[in-house]
C-alpha cells in the first residue's frame, strides 16, 4: 500500500497533466462536432443556392462528415502523444480489415458514387426498383450506403446503393408527361361505335388530358363475357393517378346513362336430367 501511495505521490504532474488531456480532448471533441455539424450546413446550403443536385449534395455532405470525424479523430489521437505514422498505419490495417469484414459496405458505397455519376434518379423522383418482388417510391435522399425512399403510405424505404446500383429501375416521373391507358368491358349486346364516341368525347372533355396529343380509342379484346374497349392518351405525370380516377368514374356515368352495359363474369349451368327405367 505504501509502494502504491509513493508512486502516485511521484507522478501526480504526469496525472494531473493527463487528467487535463483527456478534458481537453473531450472538449475538443465537442467543439469540434459542433464546428463539423456547422460547416456541412453551410456546405450544404452553398451548393444548394449554386443549383447543385440536392442527390449530390446529402452524398457530398455524408461522405464529408465521414472524413471530418476521421480527420478530428486523428488530431485527438496525435494529441495524445501518438505517432502521425502510428495514428495512419492504424487507421490503414484498420480499414483493410473493416474493408474485408465488410465487403457490402464497400459495395455500397461504390454504388452510390454510381448513382450519382449516371444519375437514374434524382432526389424527388418516383422510382420502381425491381418490379417483380422489388419496392417503390420517391426518392427521400442519397446517403454514401444507402438510398431512402418514402411510400405512398408515408413509410420511409432504406435500400443499399449497391442493389439499387444492380437493379432495374423504372423512373416513373423522369418525363414531364406519361401515356394513361384504361380497359373496360361492354356487353356483346352494347353499341361498339356509340361507346368508342362516348370514351373520345370524354377524352376530348376532361381538362387534365392533352387535347394536342394523340388520343385512341379502340377494342382491345373480344372476350369471354366482354367487348374490351381500350383508351390511351397523354396526361401530366404529376396528375396521373387523379386522372385516371376520374376518367373512370367519367366512364362508367356515361355508360350508365346511354345504356352501356358493363358486364361481370358469369356462368350459365345448364342442369341435364337423366332419367332411370324402372
Amino acid at each position: 500500500m505504501g509502494q502504491l501511495k509513493a508512486y502516485f505521490n511521484g507522478h501526480i504532474p504526469d496525472l494531473i497533466e493527463f487528467g487535463m488531456k483527456v478534458v481537453l480532448s473531450v472538449i475538443a471533441f465537442y467543439a469540434g462536432t459542433k464546428l463539423i455539424k456547422w460547416f456541412l450546413k453551410i456546405t450544404k446550403r452553398s451548393m444548394e443556392k449554386a443549383g447543385v443536385d440536392k442527390g449530390v449534395a446529402q452524398f457530398i455532405c455524408s461522405f464529408g462528415k465521414f472524413l471530418l470525424y476521421l480527420i478530428l479523430i486523428f488530431n485527438i489521437a496525435t494529441y495524445f502523444g501518438v505517432k502521425e505514422s502510428s495514428v495512419a498505419a492504424l487507421l490503414g490495417t484498420a480499414g483493410v480489415t473493416i474493408g474485408l469484414a465488410l465487403q457490402g459496405g464497400l459495395e455500397n458505397l461504390a454504388g452510390g458514387v454510381m448513382l450519382l455519376l449516371f444519375k437514374p434518379f434524382q432526389v424527388g423522383d418516383y422510382i420502381i426498383q425491381d418490379q417483380s418482388g422489388g419496392t417503390e417510391g420517391t426518392v427521400y435522399k442519397i446517403e454514401m450506403f444507402y438510398t431512402t425512399l418514402t411510400t405512398v403510405d408515408n413509410k420511409h424505404v432504406i435500400i443499399p446503393n449497391g442493389r439499387l446500383s444492380n437493379s432495374t429501375i423504372i423512373n416513373v416521373t423522369a418525363q414531364a408527361l406519361r401515356k394513361l391507358e384504361i380497359k373496360v368491358g361492354i356487353s356483346y349486346d352494347s353499341d361498339i361505335k356509340k361507346a368508342k364516341k362516348l370514351l373520345y368525347h370524354i377524352l376530348q372533355e376532361d381538362p387534365g388530358t392533352k387535347s394536342d396529343k394523340e388520343m385512341q380509342v379502340f377494342v382491345d379484346e373480344l372476350g369471354d363475357s366482354a367487348v374490351v374497349l381500350g383508351l390511351r392518351v397523354w396526361v401530366p405525370t404529376e396528375k396521373y393517378w387523379n386522372i385516371k380516377w376520374r376518367l373512370n368514374e367519367k366512364i362508367k356515368i356515361a355508360f350508365d346513362a346511354n345504356g352501356i352495359g358493363i358486364p361481370y363474369p358469369q356462368m350459365d349451368v345448364h342442369v341435364v336430367e337423366k332419367r332411370t327405367e324402372e
